[in-house]
């Protein structure tokens, strides 16, 4: 983990040292973002991109209210996934021009709220359009869709797959041209497509198959389109390491791919903007996790350092967020950065489980009671994706420095 400085034996966030960054939140457990690697990481990837190419924040990684406002000056365009998220979008200052709301329940009330935000809703079920129809004409406003597909395909290698086969989001590819003469027929101002076939790929090749694979599915679907197609989301999948083994996502060919899609599409959709949502590559190792160790205990020759902060916290680093086999996050005493000597120790939380494992049998230098560990690659889906009502501890401080 090479993207925070270290000086003096701490690990630097945000250009502070930890044990002062503690000592001005005034408690752990805390969450921590760097503004300037969040800010870093969109220009490295519309370095990469070409400049026609959308960048969308999905707001579901990471939906704290000032590491919104801040993404919001630096992309494109919102993500949302409920009304909650809307509101936290719009308050950030996001266009609603450019936000769009995905979601496989979307409510009622939910749907008239996106409406009446004048948001792109990706319909994702039939029984969604004569809701949109209402609200509209009750509103006096066009309601703007898009149609979010299921693909007929998956994203190969991704960590978590969204699309192909049989899935709860988007309406099925060979299904959507019914779907498409419900909305002409009903007056919503249809739009375009959303595919997302999955995420937390490392795999360039497999993310370039998907994207010209959904594309060439656009492309057929928007033959039955009731108006041309002025918006195309071919989601994201762009995962980052975790884990001994996993190298860095090549984003050059994905760059070479997306150039001569938009080149395509100049041709064969015209009116159409690309666009690339993505999430945990943004924030996702901009983050860091920091819990106290209040205990250190050995049991029959086993090290355990004992934190105040564990899954309620944090439960993807405990492995039990999708984790088939649990892999230990990077982790570090962010206060002994200089330690030459070290020991195999477990990092455990306060909680009566043996699931609140935060590190297993790591090499971590000698700590003792007072030392603060840090879990890298915590910048997504951590405080909110995390049970933190679970057995009564205080929930866990975020902030952005």
């Amino acid at each position: 983990m090479t993207q925070f400085a270290v000086a003096n034996g701490e690990l630097l966030i945000g250009g502070i040292p930890l044990t002062r960054l503690a000592a001005r939140v005034g408690r752990t457990p805390f969450y921590a973002y760097d503004r300037q690697l969040l800010t870093q990481r969109v220009a490295e990837l519309r370095a990469v991109l070409p400049p026609q190419v959308k960048l969308h924040y999905a707001m579901k990684a990471n939906p704290m209210p000032a590491l919104v406002c801040h993404m919001a000056k630096l992309v494109d365009g919102i993500d949302v996934a409920s009304a909650g998220e809307l509101q936290g979008a719009l308050d950030a200052g996001a266009n609603p021009q450019e936000v769009s709301f995905a979601g496989p329940g979307k409510t009622d009330a939910e749907l008239r709220q996106a409406v009446a935000a004048g948001i792109l809703i990706n319909v994702e079920s039939f029984r969604e359009v004569p809701i949109l129809a209402a609200a509209s004409k009750e509103l006096g406003l066009p309601a703007r869709v898009a149609v979010r597909v299921n693909p007929d395909f998956e994203l190969k290698s991704s960590g978590m797959k969204m699309g192909g086969g049989p899935k709860q989001f988007g309406v099925d590819a060979e299904q959507v041209p019914e779907l498409l003469a419900e909305i002409g027929k009903a007056g919503l101002a249809f739009e375009g497509f959303h595919l997302f076939a999955g995420s937390q790929n490392l795999k360039a090749e497999s993310i370039v198959e998907a994207q010209q694979k959904s594309f060439a599915l656009a492309l057929k679907l928007a033959e039955y389109a009731p108006t041309p197609v002025k918006f195309l989301n071919l989601g994201g999948g762009f995962g980052i390491p975790y884990f001994p083994g996993e190298q860095r996502l090549d984003l050059t060919p994905i760059g070479e791919n997306l150039a001569a899609i938009v080149a395509e599409a100049a041709l064969k959709m015209p009116q159409a903007e690309i666009v690339i949502e993505l999430g945990r590559y943004f924030v996702g190792e901009a983050g860091v996790y920091v819990c106290r160790i209040i205990d250190k205990k050995i049991s029959r020759g086993q090290v355990y350092l004992v934190a105040d902060g564990g899954l309620h916290h944090h439960l993807s680093a405990s492995g039990n967020f999708g984790q088939v086999i649990r892999k230990n996050y990077p982790a570090a005493i962010g206060n002994r950065m200089d330690a030459t000597e070290t020991e195999t120790a477990s990092v455990v939380g306060p909680l009566c489980t043996p699931l609140d494992l935060m590190a297993d049998r790591m090499n971590l230098p000698h700590a003792k009671p007072g030392d603060l560990v840090v879990i890298y690659q915590s910048g997504a889906y951590g405080a909110s994706a995390s049970p933190q009502g679970f057995l009564g501890h205080p929930s866990v401080y975020e902030l952005i420095v």
